[in-house]
């Protein structure tokens, strides 16, 4: 669930004596035609949401601005007037689109004295799978294919710097329960490794090994078992 508001702010005639303090006339050029946009992001219980990355994806041009909240859960930003706005929230390797902003255009020397404010609640999730996150078959060994995901989650725990996490290894139910359970550890280890040797204090980093006791498909069919093994990255509780 996540719930937003927007709020639109009034558009003022700009007067160069009183806003700069100047004895002669300011041009037109020098007076922003863009708009000032305050972001505040929560979640449900109103606690801010630090190190979360809003995007503003332009309609008319469809280029895209983006910034990244403070300790606070706070941003500020500057967008061109004159232009609808679709607005994500960016999360490991998705995007949710949560609404449209509104910013009309200006004429001659018109300006935004005060901001747009946008307030976003959303509870971040909590556990994700690294898909991709392939290994040589009965293994710990990475597949290339994998170096991809693993770089991104790298660079979600740099900018979630206070974030830990389990490293959750899975298998489907082929082998022995106490060969997957090992066999699944050491993937987990593996994935952590390459997490330090990247940057990350291994600290923030806890590993189990689930074998098969978990599946989240039926090992009865090739897709199913695929499926099942898997690495999953849950976020744990601060200390």
């Amino acid at each position: 669930m996540k719930a937003i508001r927007l709020f639109l702010v009034q558009l003022l005639f700009a007067f160069p004596f009183t806003t700069f303090s100047q004895t002669t006339p300011v041009q037109d050029a020098s007076i922003p035609k863009d708009a000032q946009v305050d972001v505040t992001i929560t979640d449900f219980k109103n606690v801010p949401l630090p190190h979360e990355i809003m995007m503003f994806r332009s309609k008319k041009y469809d280029k895209e601005y983006s910034a990244l909240t403070d300790d606070n859960g706070k941003f500020s930003t500057r967008l061109p007037a004159g232009d609808v706005y679709n607005i994500f929230i960016l999360g490991f390797k998705d995007s949710a689109s949560i609404d449209s902003l509104v910013i009309p255009g200006l004429q001659g020397k018109q300006y935004y004295k005060n901001p747009f404010v946008v307030t976003y609640q959303f509870q971040p999730s909590k556990s994700f799978v690294l898909e991709n996150c392939n290994f040589d078959n009965g293994k710990a060994t990475l597949q290339e294919s994998a170096f991809a995901v693993l770089d991104e989650l790298v660079a979600y725990m740099k900018r979630k710097e206070d974030d830990r996490i389990e490293l959750g290894g899975h298998t489907d139910n082929v082998g022995s329960p106490a060969s997957n359970i090992k066999l699944s550890a050491d993937r987990a280890n593996t994935v952590k490794a390459y997490l330090v040797a990247s940057g990350i204090d291994e600290t923030r980093i806890v590993t189990k090994g689930y074998g098969s006791s978990k599946p989240i498909s039926d090992n009865k069919t090739a897709d199913g078992r695929a499926e099942n093994r898997r690495t999953e990255v849950t976020i744990l509780e601060n200390k």
